[in-house]
């Protein structure tokens, strides 16, 4: 059975409060790890991202299993929580991001889905083998060759969704097709646009080679974070996980830039 080791660390930025939300438990051998971003006038997006947030912990702490289907069923569920909220609070422009990992230590196996712009990194063996794709008009521009990731960061659309829970028309998540292996050694980062903006993958490769541990590693990128911060930051909350040690031989690659192995199953959001 694999062993999971997760931290977590959510900070206001330069705002006067912190629309971002998180949460991370597990429930005999099935951990998980939820993080949201919340937006919305008059403090909508902390209601927001609580909610989703909450709601799909709970679900997740609860579960006994999971299948793609099952997990999208429970982001859908908590879309509608949202669209409800809305309407009893008369808070139109609330909504949230949100991205979730499951893993099953049993099977070695792993879950996630995300609506918005907040990721998951997957890193095997030092390396960023897997980030999801952000529902946002910047990424279809870089996905459609308009644009780089470079150019993407400064990009006067860059935090225009396509896809928030709570918005009008319905919701598609961004689930796994099928479940995906898990290693000894694999690490998952979830991070919110206010975090993941200020790495590029190597960069997050870097600081993870010298991490002792996940909290390590989240301090060694929020220090990064304050340092570079503009007087707007926005809020920045990032989950790191785990699975087993990631010694020194599963960190070479992102020294010496070899190439990782084997492409995750097709669908993996």
């Amino acid at each position: 059975m694999l062993e999971i080791e997760i931290a977590a660390r959510s900070e206001v930025g330069g705002r006067n409060h912190n629309e971002d939300d998180l949460r991370h438990g597990h429930n005999g051998p099935f951990w998980y790890a939820v993080l949201s971003d919340g937006a919305g006038g008059h403090k909508g997006g902390a209601i927001a991202s609580d909610l989703v947030v909450r709601l799909t912990a709970h679900a997740l702490q609860n579960a006994v299993q999971a299948s793609p289907g099952e997990l999208t069923q429970l982001v859908l569920q908590a879309h509608d929580a949202v669209v409800q909220q809305q309407e009893k609070q008369q808070r139109d422009r609330m909504h949230a991001t949100l991205v979730a990992l499951w893993i099953d230590t049993r099977r070695e196996e792993a879950l996630w889905t995300h609506v918005g712009d907040s990721r998951l990194y997957l890193l095997r063996h030092g390396r960023v083998l897997h980030v999801t794709q952000d529902d946002s008009v910047v990424q279809q521009m870089v996905a459609a060759g308009y644009l780089t990731p470079e150019e993407a960061l400064n990009h006067p659309k860059k935090n225009q969704l396509l896809a928030a829970m709570g918005t009008e028309g319905g919701i598609e998540p961004n689930t796994t097709e099928r479940a995906a292996p898990v290693e000894d050694g694999d690490a998952f980062l979830l991070c919110s646009d206010g975090w993941w903006e200020h790495f590029g993958p190597r960069d997050i490769e870097a600081h993870f080679a010298v991490a002792a541990s996940p909290a390590d590693w989240l301090q060694r990128m929020a220090e990064h974070i304050e340092r570079h911060a503009t007087p707007r930051q926005d809020n920045y909350s990032a989950i790191a996980v785990w699975v087993g040690d990631p010694a020194e031989t599963t960190r070479l690659n992102s020294l010496w830039g070899d190439t990782v192995p084997g492409p995750l199953p097709p669908g993996a959001g």
